[in-house]
């Protein structure tokens, strides 16, 4: 293969500029893999005739699943018989996609015996995808990622892989674990995660803090996002430190919060804490002298999605504030009304976030007996769901 030169003058520019090149990866990958080598040349032939050559030829997975493998065919085998079969594999990541040299090392090597070695570090739900194998060597490939420890991850109408950001294991302002968190829902759901029941994807992510690193507000069903109930802690000595250093807290800290919650005279920083929305920007630019609250949980939010069916959705605020140790029993019950309000009358590929538009968030609470509160806004201090009568 390392000899063979294909012609892919379009491909090619995209190999030009500063970023990363998937086409690079792709070549690298042809010198030992025909696999790529014909994935290039019908990249190619897309690009040269604008149209795409992949088509659905049938669902496709391994024995017992009905997710975790998406099938995917070449409407051009003739020319590219190497990529006749290009099925996708999803792999459930390790909470918090913590791995060692050695578990990568496993799963590229179990993926270049029966694939095309390509892999995507990760997905957008958080699976490890490996990208291009032939129908015959789905069973074999999952045998032996089950032999390493690795499962599949979730594909169509089911529970996806759930993700989470590093929590407690890497950043010191986790309000609860969320890596245990993922853990336990991941294997309390197995069969809604392997076998699709739902109307739609429905999807979990787990984020330890506001800061969200997984994006939880805007790319899940369901997400689960640490919090604090009581005042920020503050040192003050701290505070003076960062202005004796040169930092404008009036300008940088003071006047960048939402609420407008913080005043700073000169020489104190004064924090209504009634008022803060946990925004974490004055903690992110002085993590010295300001940490979250000791009274730590989470905030439980439902409904977001790209925009696929309809438009892009955030979440909205289901329960403000759940305590850290309370959290896995109070989500499972959460999540079991959710579903069998959704399973009763969500449509076909109606996310919950369309569903909750569709009806109305007063008559999705009502459904799963939840009290309207006034933290269920669109966003803060904005938008209320919920309109109280002048007597009320």
């Amino acid at each position: 293969m390392a000899d063979q030169k294909r012609d892919t003058k379009l491909l090619d520019e995209l190999e030009k500029g500063p970023w990363p090149s998937f086409v690079k990866e792709i070549k690298n990958a042809s010198k030992t893999s025909p696999v790529c080598d014909d994935l290039l040349g019908q990249l190619e032939l897309s690009y040269e005739e604008k149209k795409g050559h992949w088509k659905h030829g049938g669902i496709v997975g391994v024995m017992g699943y009905g997710g975790g493998v998406i099938g995917r065919y070449s409407d051009v085998p003739e020319q590219f018989p190497q990529v006749a079969h290009f099925h996708t594999m999803r792999v459930n990541q390790p909470s918090g996609w913590f791995y060692t040299s050695g578990s990568l090392r496993t799963l590229c090597d179990i993926w270049e015996r029966h694939g095309s070695g390509l892999t995507n570090m990760h997905g957008s739900t958080g699976d490890i995808v490996f990208l291009g194998t032939k129908t015959d060597e789905l069973e074999p490939c999952f045998k032996e990622l089950g032999e390493a420890g690795f499962d599949l991850g979730g594909s169509g109408s089911c529970m996806r892989t759930p993700s989470a950001c590093a929590g407690m294991a890497r950043c010191e302002w986790a309000c609860y674990d969320t890596l245990k968190m993922c853990n336990d829902v991941t294997h309390q759901y197995q069969d809604e995660l392997h076998r699709p029941p739902f109307p739609y994807k429905f999807k979990f992510k787990f984020s330890g803090c506001p800061n969200d690193c997984v994006a939880s507000i805007a790319r899940s069903d369901m997400s689960v996002i640490g919090t604090w109930k009581d005042e920020i802690q503050q040192d003050d000595a701290e505070v003076a430190a960062y202005a004796a250093a040169g930092m404008d807290i009036q300008n940088d800290v003071c006047a960048n919060c939402p609420s407008k919650c913080m005043k700073w005279d000169g020489k104190k920083l004064s924090i209504d804490n009634h008022e803060c929305v946990r925004c974490m920007h004055c903690i992110n630019v002085m993590p010295k002298a300001l940490r979250p609250g000791k009274e730590r949980g989470a905030t439980i939010l439902i409904g977001a999605k790209a925009p696929i069916v309809q438009g892009a959705l955030l979440a909205s605020v289901l329960v403000p504030f759940v305590p850290a140790d309370e959290l896995m029993d109070t989500l499972k019950e959460l999540v079991s009304r959710v579903w069998e309000f959704w399973d009763e009358y969500g449509k076909n590929r109606e996310r919950i976030g369309e569903l909750i538009q569709r009806v109305g968030m007063s008559n999705f609470l009502d459904a799963i007996g939840l009290d309207p509160i006034p933290q269920m806004v669109t966003a803060p201090r904005d938008n209320p769901y919920i309109f109280f009568k002048g007597e009320e």
